[in-house]
């Protein structure tokens, strides 16, 4: 099954152990409270993990108890797994975690050029200890030992779609929701790929809310290349898991191939509502259960939902939405992406201005994150920060995004310069932040 996957297909690594921490995976953010980091050596045990890792968590401050850790996963490939490093610096996604309470988890799999990722991607081979591991440590480190005990919201990008599912079929009474980004685990129905372990389908997964993401370039509408195994892998996940009445649905980007474009509008709203629906109020409580029947339904590629007991199609093979307003959302998403947002985002705080320096703080909007900022003086417009923001992927974004959905390096900074500080008068500056919908702050 050469589609798959293109993401993890790769050469078999050579023995031995590797050097540590090797270009490129040597410059990364500082990891100063908020955030905290461990970072683990490859290991030439058998069945341990054979690629050193390093793991960033943000805890929001100020939380007093833990409710979960969201984990955002990259892909395969040197280039993908280098930019695990920035995951956890993520604003958009650090207000998902903060609104209910949840660290936010970043691997960073130094894999080298041209390895075989199934060594981390599939769990069973090292990387699900690891990953149990290192929150037992960040616990001990950050103060919040609870984080070794709490659910997990898995987000996988590619190989880490792959291992965000098999994570779930593995610990489905961990896991609270798994987005799978271009990537899934594979089951008997679709493992025929020498070298690649077939997952199966436990009962208690049946209840995990999943999302199945595929570019419309991944086989459905271009059935040729190197990623159009993409979609044949989805179908056959899909149908294995909603065929028994499991929680499952299917978002089919309709711009874009492998790269993640605009899922994130439409992810974090999933994500959000199904953290809300079913983590548990007290750590150590079990996640809440989820009813099929409260759901939305809508036909596998299809792009209009209606509510579960007014679906007239076959029920085993619709997808399943969670509510009313992912079914909104994700009517939007399957024609254009263009998930709409009618509230904007948080004002910026603690702006201060130092000589000709200006800089501030600012939390992103849940809903649409943040596109860039507006800077005044005397009630004048004088900059935006970024000036011209970028994005390849999709909608421009403050921090830029890398092909794994994570920023760019360097981090850009809350900061901005006047040119025209040293004039001798006294201003009074204002900073706004627009979301990606265009939205402004007050």
């Amino acid at each position: 099954m050469r589609h798959l996957i293109c993401s993890f297909l790769l050469l078999l690594l050579p023995a031995g152990p590797l050097s540590a921490q090797l270009a490129p995976y040597d410059v990364f953010p500082p990891a100063d409270a908020p955030y905290y980091r461990v970072r683990y050596e490859a290991s030439t045990k058998s069945g341990e993990l054979i690629f050193p890792v390093n793991y960033t968590a943000w805890v929001p401050p100020g939380v007093k108890t833990l409710r979960g850790v969201i984990v955002h996963q990259h892909g395969c490939g040197e280039g993908s797994c280098k930019s695990g490093l920035t995951g956890a610096f993520d604003l958009h996604w650090q207000a998902l975690a903060r609104k209910h309470g949840c660290a936010l988890l970043a691997p960073s799999y130094e894999q080298p050029d041209k390895a075989d990722c199934q060594m981390w991607c599939d769990p069973r081979n090292g990387s699900d200890a690891a990953f149990q591991k290192c929150l037992v440590d960040i616990g001990a480190k950050s103060g919040h030992p609870e984080l070794a005990r709490v659910p997990w919201a898995l987000w996988g990008h590619s190989g880490g779609g792959h291992w965000a599912g098999g994570m779930t079929l593995l610990h489905p009474e961990r896991v609270a929701a798994a987005w799978l980004r271009s990537g899934v685990p594979l089951l008997e129905v679709n493992a025929n790929r020498p070298g690649i372990k077939a997952h199966t389908v436990p009962d208690a997964a049946l209840g995990v809310p999943i999302m199945c993401n595929p570019g419309t370039k991944e086989g459905v509408t271009v059935k040729e290349g190197r990623f159009a195994g993409v979609w044949p892998a989805n179908e056959a996940f899909f149908g294995a898991v909603r065929g028994r009445g499991g929680l499952i649905g299917v978002a089919v980007d309709p711009l874009t191939s492998h790269e993640c474009g605009n899922q994130r509008y439409l992810a974090i709203a999933w994500l959000d509502a199904c953290l809300g629906a079913r983590l548990p109020q007290e750590v150590g409580g079990k996640l809440r259960a989820l009813a099929a029947g409260d759901g939305w339904l809508a036909p596998l590629l299809g792009v209009d939902a209606t509510p579960a007991a007014q679906f007239s199609g076959e029920k085993e093979k619709a997808v399943w939405l969670p509510n009313e307003r992912i079914a909104q959302a994700w009517m939007q998403y399957v024609k254009d992406t263009m998930v709409a947002d009618t509230t904007p985002p948080p004002a910026p705080t603690r702006v201060q201005a130092k000589g000709g320096e200006v800089t501030w703080e600012a939390e992103a909007d849940p809903e649409s994150g943040i596109a860039h900022f507006v800077i005044e003086r005397d009630g004048v417009v004088i900059g935006q920060v970024p000036e011209a923001p970028k994005n390849p992927f999709g909608r421009p974004v403050f921090q830029g995004l890398q092909y794994s959905d994570t920023p760019t390096q360097p981090l850009v900074r809350m900061s901005f310069t006047d040119p025209n500080a040293g004039d001798g008068g006294t201003h009074s500056y204002r900073v706004i932040a627009v979301n990606t919908a265009g939205l402004r702050s007050k």
